[in-house]
């Protein structure tokens, strides 16, 4: 199958772009500014999505998908038991249990300290939210886990790579979580992280 993913380097479009990877998918890229709204070609990507913002996939059938989560679904169930638990199970409900956190909790108290309307004061506050998640994901992964379900990758620890490395770029040093730092270096060690960042221009 031949897919199209409209991203933007490093935005949340990165974790389809390893899934994709992940499963033997060489998908067609298609760069957009998120400020612009415009495609590397000069067209304009709110034609693609009215929503205006990264990832959108186009697949076989010529829709567009978007939202992440929902993205990172469909491709885990188009190729069963490659990067997440068949629909239905439990192990499976446990990968969405940290699809959803991650949206709600993670991406969007990461996504305020990206606009430069927001106050020093509003970022300190987002710091403290974020630092409160780390905790969190810290005591998670010291039980001992490689990735967040156990000891197999799947699209959550593809998103919640993505999102954390955002640190990089906001100013928050990670050493006060070394379960979360070596979490984001062992995802960002596999082969097809390494080559979806190489690609979208990042390493």
């Amino acid at each position: 199958m031949t897919y199209q993913l409209y991203y933007a380097p490093a935005a949340c479009s990165l974790a389809v772009h390893i899934v994709l990877l992940e499963q033997g998918e060489i998908p067609k890229l298609v760069k957009v500014s998120t400020k612009t709204k415009k495609m590397e070609d000069g067209g304009d990507y709110l034609t693609i999505t009215p929503k205006g913002y990264v990832p959108a996939l186009r697949i076989a059938s010529g829709e567009i998908l978007t939202e992440n989560a929902a993205i990172l679904q469909y491709l885990a169930d188009n190729k069963p038991d490659t990067v997440a638990p068949k629909a239905g199970t439990l192990e499976r409900f446990r990968v969405n249990e940290w699809l959803t956190y991650n949206t709600s909790e993670i991406h969007k108290t990461f996504s305020p300290l990206f606009n430069p309307a927001t106050s020093e004061e509003q970022k300190k506050q987002l710091k403290e939210k974020l630092a409160a998640r780390f905790d969190f994901l810290e005591k998670h992964l010291g039980d001992g886990r490689s990735y967040l379900t156990g000891e197999k990758f799947t699209i959550a620890d593809a998103y919640v790579f993505v999102v954390v490395n955002w640190s990089n770029f906001t100013g928050i040093d990670l050493k006060p979580w070394p379960k979360l730092q070596a979490f984001q270096a062992r995802v960002q060690a596999r082969p097809h992280t390494q080559a979806a960042m190489k690609a979208e221009g990042l390493i």
